[in-house]
């Protein structure tokens, strides 16, 4: 006797059997009211065909659950991935960052330096106020000055 030929599609569905014998008489099964079988008769498969539907069952479940292993392998090596640079990242933000902070402090430093200069300038030129106010008086007496010995040296 020849061997039923299996047709199974890529998702590997329940096989269906092609033989060039006619389907078994032994047992004639009459269809109720719905076009089910009904209790009389015994099923359309017999337990070899059971047995290679059940085999075919496991063997997809098989090549799945190692399809979800990989899909999962794959997915903890881009997560991995992505953890790594997001810590590369925060790494490099917190060194920009502290170097910002340290140019900050300095920048400040120095501004109030150059404050505290300008303050001292400040009140260095109040005092100038006074120093130019002598200085109009000495101009006012070295031009008295120069014009009495003028006077005095022309009429010789």
């Amino acid at each position: 006797m020849e061997e039923p030929q299996r047709h199974q599609s890529h998702n590997s569905e329940v096989p269906t059997l092609e033989s060039d014998d006619p389907p078994s008489t032994c047992c004639e099964s009459t269809l109720d009211s719905h076009g089910l079988h009904s209790a009389e008769s015994n099923p359309s498969f017999n337990q070899n065909d059971i047995v290679k539907a059940l085999e075919v069952a496991e063997r997809d479940s098989a090549a799945i659950a190692e399809s979800f292993s990989s899909l999962f392998a794959s997915l903890r090596v881009a997560l991995s991935e992505v953890t790594s640079s997001s810590v590369d990242h925060m790494q490099c933000f917190s060194d920009a960052a502290g170097h910002l902070q340290e140019s900050v402090l300095d920048a400040a430093t120095k501004g109030n330096r150059y404050i505290n200069s300008c303050l001292r300038l400040n009140e260095e030129m109040k005092s100038i106020d006074s120093l130019a106010a002598q200085l109009k008086f000495l101009r006012r007496n070295v031009d008295a000055l120069d014009t009495a010995v003028n006077k005095l040296v022309r009429p010789l």
